[in-house]
C-alpha cells in the first residue's frame, strides 16, 4: 500500500501497523522530498489525490515527473496514488506535498494539478500509471529532485543497468537492474489503509536491487538510468525488502498512448549513453547475451505456467548467473518465512540453470 498516517500523525507502512513509540519502517533520508516547496515545484516529490483519505488516515506517494500528452504538461505517478486505485473521481486536486507530511490537513498544500480521471484502469494494460493536468505552480522544464531534467527518450533496462531514481521517502537511491521479463504478482489494499487485498498479475516488468532501493510511498518515481545519461527506464510501483518492481517506461508511454494520443517524457533531448571503444569498462560484459536472454526468455515462458501453480512463487523472471554475469537464468521469487529456505525448487529447467530468491511479499509502495 502507499505510505499512510492517522490523523494523529501515526505512521503505518506496507504490512505493518506500528506502534505509537514505534519509527517508521523505512528512515527518511528524503526530508527534502517530503517538504512544502515554492513554486516552481519540482518532481520526484510528495503527493496525493486531495481524496486519498479516510475518517483515520490518509495517504500518499510521489509525483514522479511531466509528460507531455497532447500537447499539455501532466503529472505522471501511479494509478493506486493519483486514481486511488480507481476510486478517485475526475477533477479533484493533486497536492504537494501529499497528505501524508500535513498530519492529513490540505491547508498545508499546494494544488499542483487536476486528477485527469482513471485514463488507464488498473490491471487493463500491464502498468499502474495516472495523471494529473498540471498546472502553472509546477516546473515545466520536467526538473527532478535530486536529478534534474530527464532525458526525452526512454531506455530499454538491461540486466545490470545501474539506475537511480528520487522518490518522496528514501530521496535519491541507487540501484541495478535485477531481472527483465518479470511476471510478478503484485498486492494491493484497496482505499487508503485499508484491510481488504487484492492482487494484480503483471507481465514484461523490471526488478531492481537491492533491498532500499525503495520504500513505503516511493510510488510513482521516475526510475532513470544512471550511466552518464538520465533517461526513463521505469515506473516505481511496487516492492519489498528484497526488490522493487517497474512498469517498463515505454509500456507506460505506449499504455498513455493508445487511442491515438501524442505522449513523451518532458526533459531534455539526449540519447541513452553508450560506451566509448577505447573505455575500460567497454571491454567488460555487463550482463548477458541477448542470445543467452533469448534462451532463458524461452524456457521461462514455457515452465511459468506451473511454476505460477505454487502459491508461493511470486515472480519469474530473467536474470544474470551471480558467479558468471554473461550466462542468462531464470529468477524466481519465493515468499518463504523468516529464516527457512526454500524447498523443491529445481536447480534447473531444460538446461538454463535457476537462481531462486527468497522473499516477502511484494506490496503497492
Amino acid at each position: 500500500m502507499r505510505h499512510a498516517v492517522s490523523r494523529a500523525g501515526i505512521v503505518f507502512a506496507p504490512a505493518l501497523l506500528l506502534a505509537l513509540a514505534a519509527a517508521p519502517l523505512f528512515a527518511d533520508s528524503g526530508a527534502a522530498n517530503q517538504a512544502p516547496q515554492s513554486p516552481p515545484i519540482k518532481m520526484g516529490t510528495s503527493g496525493s489525490n486531495i481524496g486519498d483519505a479516510s475518517n483515520s488516515f490518509c495517504c500518499g506517494g510521489t509525483l514522479g515527473s511531466l509528460i507531455m500528452r497532447d500537447g499539455l504538461q501532466y503529472i505522471l505517478s501511479n494509478n493506486h496514488v493519483l486514481a486511488i486505485s480507481g476510486a478517485a473521481s475526475p477533477g479533484g486536486d493533486v497536492l504537494q506535498p501529499g497528505l501524508i507530511d500535513v498530519q492529513c490537513n490540505p491547508a498545508g498544500t499546494t494544488t499542483v494539478g487536476t486528477f485527469a480521471g482513471d485514463l488507464v484502469p488498473l490491471g487493463t494494460a500491464n502498468v499502474d500509471v495516472a495523471l494529473a493536468l498540471a498546472n502553472g505552480t509546477v516546473d515545466s522544464t520536467g526538473a527532478i529532485l535530486d536529478i534534474g531534467q530527464p532525458c526525452t527518450a526512454v531506455q530499454d533496462a538491461t540486466i545490470g543497468l545501474k539506475v537511480t531514481k528520487s522518490g518522496r521517502t528514501t530521496g535519491q537511491t541507487f540501484g541495478t537492474v535485477q531481472a527483465i521479463d518479470v511476471s510478478v504478482l503484485i498486492q494491493y489494499q484497496r482505499g487508503c489503509h485499508q484491510r481488504k487485498k487484492f492482487r494484480v498479475l503483471y507481465a514484461n516488468q523490471v526488478t531492481i536491487g537491492p533491498g532500499g532501493f525503495s520504500g513505503a510511498g516511493d510510488s510513482g518515481s521516475l526510475i532513470v538510468s544512471d550511466d552518464g545519461t538520465p533517461n526513463p527506464v521505469g515506473l516505481l510501483y511496487a516492492g519489498n525488502a528484497t526488490l522493487t518492481a517497474a512498469n517498463p517506461a515505454s509500456d507506460v508511454v505506449s499504455a498513455l498512448s493508445s487511442g491515438g494520443h501524442s505522449v513523451s517524457f518532458v526533459g531534455q533531448s539526449c540519447a541513452p549513453a553508450a560506451a566509448s571503444p577505447l573505455s575500460a569498462s567497454a571491454l567488460l560484459p555487463r550482463g548477458p547475451s541477448s542470445d543467452s536472454i533469448a534462451a532463458a526468455r524461452s524456457v521461462k515462458e514455457r515452465h511459468e505456467p506451473a511454476l505460477f501453480a505454487r502459491p508461493e512463487i511470486l515472480g519469474v523472471g530473467v536474470g544474470a548467473d551471480d558467479t558468471d554475469p554473461a550466462r542468462a537464468v531464470i529468477v524466481i521469487y519465493v515468499e518463504t518465512p523468516k529464516g527457512a529456505t526454500p524447498r523443491g525448487l529445481p536447480s534447473q529447467l531444460d538446461g538454463v540453470k535457476v537462481r531462486v530468491v527468497p522473499t516477502d511479499p511484494i506490496e503497492a509502495l
